[in-house]
C-alpha cells in the first residue's frame, strides 16, 4: 500500500518499482491515454464520501439530531462523480447554472439539491425553481428579491437559506478564508444586514420559507476551533429569530473546507473525529441557548474527491540550475502545469510528487517541477527531492489532484485540458476524454 496518506489507498509500487493504481500500471495507463492525465481512485473516493455519510449520521444521531452531508460539487463535478456521491447517500451543492445541468444530467432529485454562488443569475434561479431544489442560499438583497419574484412567478414557496459572515478568520489562505468581512460572501453580523435579510424573508411567507442560516469558513482547516465560533454565532442568531419573529427555524449549515494532505507531513482530521466534535459543539450552543439542536449540514468536497485523485505527467526536460554557491535546484518540466493546476499560483499551494515509473538508488535531488507554460510561474511541486538520475521520459505522479485541478483548470497558452480517468480493479474508464486543438478551434467564429 502507499506509504504516506499523499496518494489514494488504492496506490502502490509493483515489483519492478513503478506505481500502479487498484492494480493498473501507470506506465500503462500512460501508454494508451497519454498524459498529462487526471487519474481518480473511485473506490478511494466511495469510501470517504461513505465516510463522511455515517460519520454525520451517527455523530448527530447521539445529539438527537438528523445531519446531512453535501459533497461540494466545485471542488470537482461531473456526470459520473454526482451519480458516485448521489449512490454512497450524499446530497449535493451546486454553485452555478452549469454545475445544476451536471446534476439534472446525472437523474438528481431536486430536493437533494443545494443552490449556492453570490452572484446568480434570474436564469439560474429559474432553472432551480422549475428543478425543485431543495434549498437556495440567499447571498444578497438583490438575490432576496430575485428568488420572491421567480417564486411569484411560478405560484411556489423557494426554500432558502441566509449565508452569514461569521467573522472567524479560518487557518487558511487569505483568497479562500470565506468568513471574514472584508471579502463577497453572504451578509455582515456587524451592520445590521443579517437583520435585515431576515426580516425581508420573513415577510414573504407566500414565496419565501426560510430555513436556516449557512456558513463557511474557509477550506484547508485541519482543526474545529473555527467551527465552534461560528456554531455558536449562528445559533444565537436562531434563537434570536425564535424570540423577534416567533419562528423555529429547522436548519444550520455549517459548510465545507475540510482540510486533506497534500504533503507528507500534514495531519488531517478523520471524518469521525471532525463530526464528533461538530456535534458536541452544536449540541453544547443549542443548550446554552436553551433550543433543540436543528437539523445540520456539511460540504466537504476537497476532503472527498482530493485525496482520491492524481495527476500524471511525462518528464520533458531536466534543467540544472545553480541558485548559489552552495545551492543547485534541478528543474523538472513537465507535459502539464498551471492550464491543469492553477492552485500554487493563485494560492501558493504546496504538492508532492513521486517517479511513477520506476524507483533509484540514485542520490536525490532538490527539485522544482514545473509546467511548460510561457509563465515563470507555472510552478507544479515547488520543493521536492527527486533521484538524481531523472530525466525525459520519466514519468512522474503528483497527490491529491482531485479536487480544485480539472474545476479550475484553463486552455492557456491554448493547451487543451487533459482527460479524466476513473480507475477500478476491473477497468479504466473515460469520466472526461481529453480536450483537442480541434475543441479549442470548434469556438472560433467564422472567418471573413
Amino acid at each position: 500500500m502507499n506509504s504516506h496518506p499523499v496518494f489514494s489507498a488504492g496506490v502502490c509500487r509493483t515489483a519492478d518499482g513503478a506505481l500502479a493504481l487498484a492494480g493498473h500500471d501507470l506506465r500503462a495507463i500512460a501508454q494508451i491515454y497519454g498524459t498529462p492525465a487526471y487519474l481518480v481512485d473511485v473506490a478511494d473516493a466511495r469510501a470517504r464520501a461513505r465516510a463522511y455519510r455515517d460519520a454525520f449520521r451517527s455523530a448527530f444521531d447521539k445529539v438527537g439530531a438528523p445531519a446531512d452531508v453535501y459533497y461540494a460539487g466545485k471542488a470537482f463535478l461531473c456526470t459520473a462523480m454526482a451519480r458516485l456521491v448521489h449512490d454512497e447517500g450524499l446530497r449535493l451543492d451546486v454553485c452555478s447554472g452549469g454545475e445544476l445541468a451536471v446534476a439534472r444530467r446525472a437523474g438528481i432529485p431536486g430536493e437533494l439539491i443545494g443552490l449556492h454562488g453570490n452572484n446568480k443569475s434570474t436564469d439560474e434561479i429559474n432553472a432551480a425553481l422549475d428543478y425543485g431544489v431543495g434549498r437556495i442560499v440567499l447571498d444578497s438583497f438583490e438575490e432576496i428579491d430575485r428568488v420572491a419574484a421567480a417564486a411569484a412567478e411560478r405560484d411556489v414557496i423557494a426554500p432558502v437559506m441566509i449565508r452569514v459572515k461569521a467573522g472567524v478568520e479560518a487557518h487558511t489562505h487569505e483568497f479562500i478564508a470565506t468568513a471574514h468581512e472584508d471579502q463577497k460572501f453572504g451578509f455582515s453580523l456587524t451592520d445590521g444586514q443579517v437583520g435585515e435579510a431576515i426580516t425581508r424573508v420573513l415577510e414573504a411567507p407566500n414565496r419565501l420559507r426560510l430555513l436556516g442560516f449557512h456558513s463557511h469558513i474557509g477550506s484547508q482547516i485541519f482543526e474545529s476551533d473555527g467551527f465552534r465560533v461560528a456554531a455558536q454565532r449562528l445559533i444565537e442568531l436562531q434563537l434570536q429569530v425564535a424570540r423577534e419573529h416567533g419562528v423555529q427555524l429547522p436548519e444550520l449549515d455549517l459548510g465545507g473546507g475540510f482540510g486533506i494532505a497534500y504533503l507528507p507531513t500534514d495531519d488531517p482530521l478523520a471524518p469521525q473525529d471532525m463530526a464528533d466534535q461538530l456535534a458536541r459543539i452544536v449540541a453544547d450552543a443549542c443548550s446554552a441557548a436553551g433550543m433543540p439542536v436543528p437539523r445540520v449540514s456539511v460540504e466537504p468536497g476537497r476532503s472527498i474527491i482530493g485525496p482520491a485523485g492524481m495527476t500524471l505527467y511525462t518528464v520533458g526536460t531536466v534543467k540544472p540550475v545553480r541558485v548559489d554557491d552552495d545551492l543547485v535546484r534541478t528543474y523538472v518540466a513537465v507535459d502539464g502545469g498551471m492550464s491543469d493546476n492553477p492552485r500554487p499560483v493563485l494560492y501558493d499551494a504546496q504538492y508532492y510528487c513521486e517517479l511513477a515509473d520506476r524507483t533509484s538508488e540514485a542520490a536525490p535531488v532538490l527539485a522544482r517541477v514545473v509546467g511548460k507554460h510561457c509563465e515563470s510561474g507555472d510552478i507544479v511541486v515547488r520543493d521536492v527531492e527527486l533521484p538524481g538520475d531523472v530525466h525525459a521520459g520519466d514519468l512522474i505522479a503528483v497527490g491529491a489532484t482531485g479536487a480544485y485541478c480539472r474545476s479550475l483548470a484553463s486552455t492557456y497558452n491554448h493547451v487543451p485540458r487533459p482527460p479524466v480517468l476513473a480507475v477500478t480493479k476491473e477497468k479504466v474508464t473515460t469520466w472526461l476524454r481529453r480536450e483537442t486543438i480541434d475543441d479549442l478551434l470548434a469556438l472560433e467564429g467564422n472567418e471573413q
